[in-house]
């Protein structure tokens, strides 16, 4: 991607141009607060999406709404800065900006920098949010580079500090994974961010085999999440790094199957299908020595009846562990489709799952407009160019939807009526 030049930051106070300084209880000015109050309410635009603004306003309308929500991130309250950085990753999660955010990428970076530093639990959750859908929005270049070079180091240190808010840990290591699988062109740099987080998820691995992992369910969230985040970041790894991984780390993960927390057993079994995966794509006689007691506790997790346990976690849980359990024994992986506009997307491995899901929890419900749209994503899936619509095929797909609503409208009578004569017979049948 070749470089592109970038706008100096700066914001317009009482008329004149005057750099953004770090912002802190004591050297906020008045006038400057005065300057951002004139703009909606970034809680609303939180809450309701920007879906909202496409329907009601134009594309200048969203761009000064957003424009207003970067300011915010400067005011004095902890929750009117959290409103915003929420209100501009929903928007940046829901429609692509790109040349919005490309000139104010450095301002962006400068006010996530800030909320992850001064910034409290909820704040910092907001901040690196904000930072994993403006490295989507970027894609792999020199602009998701410099902002992981500035945040990756802020990041890190939350992610190892113990005395910090686990849940901000927790979405500080989901970030640093996604951004670092999409900036980080140096190898030296990637295994140092899979070290990074090797140190979190290494912790709850046990060497005794039968020793069951016990711990919070805050503290297995953020396990979770680094663990995920390092298989994320393996998928990239060239061969060498990832034998030398699995070394290292395949015989400590099957610990974590007897934790108590169900998202955490689930994740190792997912990490571990994709671990065999990546093995055996490397070696297609690939050997695990201790197979045999692997193979029985995924069984038993697949069948799990345990009582103590909610109906809900062990019905996920033993969905998930069949597959995983087929993954293992029979290198089978269940096919899934994933549909968007007018294109189809086939799942059909481990590595293209786990990708998928990531992305899918960072983005949300904005996931299909940016398989559609973002040209990274569609690279990453071997997409190709974005499919162009022209304005005939847009309207034979809204006629095609409006004609199975009416399909669906006249089968519900079909049914009513027919339900309701065989209420009429059953009625006649009790009279006499």
């Amino acid at each position: 991607m070749t470089t592109k030049s970038f706008t100096s930051t700066f914001y317009l106070i009482g008329g004149q141009h005057r750099n953004v300084q770090p912002f802190s209880d004591e050297d906020a000015s008045i006038e400057t607060m005065s300057h951002c109050s004139g703009y909606s309410d970034p809680a609303s635009f939180a809450e309701d999406g920007p879906e909202i603004l496409d329907e009601e306003g134009t594309q200048e309308d969203l761009e000064y709404k957003l424009k207003g929500f970067i300011d915010l991130t400067l005011d004095k309250s902890a929750k009117t800065r959290q409103a915003a950085l929420e209100g501009i990753k929903n928007a940046l999660a829901s429609k692509m900006l790109y040349e919005f955010i490309l000139e104010r990428r450095m301002t962006l970076t400068d006010s996530i920098e800030r909320c992850l530093k001064k910034g409290k639990s909820d704040e910092q959750r907001a901040a690196a949010a904000l930072a994993s859908v403006l490295c989507i929005q970027l894609g792999p270049g020199i602009e998701s580079e410099e902002v992981l070079k500035t945040l990756g180091p802020i990041l890190k240190k939350i992610i190892c500090d113990g005395a910090a808010s686990v849940q901000a840990r927790q979405t500080c290591a989901t970030c640093f994974g996604v951004c670092s699988f999409i900036a980080t062109d140096d190898i030296t740099e990637l295994y140092s961010s899979l070290e990074c987080l090797e140190t979190v998820f290494t912790k709850s691995c046990l060497k005794e085999k039968d020793t069951r992992v016990v711990g919070s369910a805050s503290g297995a969230g953020l396990q979770v999440s680094a663990l995920l985040a390092w298989t994320l970041l393996l998928t990239v790894c060239p061969v060498s790094e990832v034998k030398k991984r699995l070394e290292m780390h395949f015989h400590k993960l099957p610990s974590l199957l007897s934790s108590d927390d169900v998202n955490l057993r689930i994740a190792a079994g997912e990490s571990l299908a994709l671990l065999f995966e990546l093995a055996r794509g490397m070696e297609s006689d690939f050997f695990y020595e201790d197979m045999e007691s692997l193979t029985h506790t995924l069984r038993a997790l697949a069948t799990d009846g345990n009582k103590h346990r909610a109906k809900v976690e062990k019905r996920k849980q033993r969905s998930v562990f069949r597959d995983v359990l087929r993954a293992v024994e029979e290198r089978d992986f269940p096919t899934e489709t994933v549909k968007f506009g007018p294109e189809r997307m086939y799942i059909d491995c481990w590595v293209k799952k786990h990708t998928y899901d990531t992305f899918k929890e960072i983005l949300g419900s904005g996931m299909q407009y940016h398989l559609q749209s973002n040209e990274f994503l569609r690279n990453v899936f071997e997409l190709g160019p974005p499919v162009m619509l022209d304005a005939a095929t847009l309207k034979t797909m809204k006629i095609s939807r409006f004609e199975r609503h009416l399909y669906n409208s006249a089968a519900f009578k079909a049914r009513t009526k027919a339900r309701s004569k065989c209420r009429d017979k059953r009625a006649d049948v009790g009279e006499f």
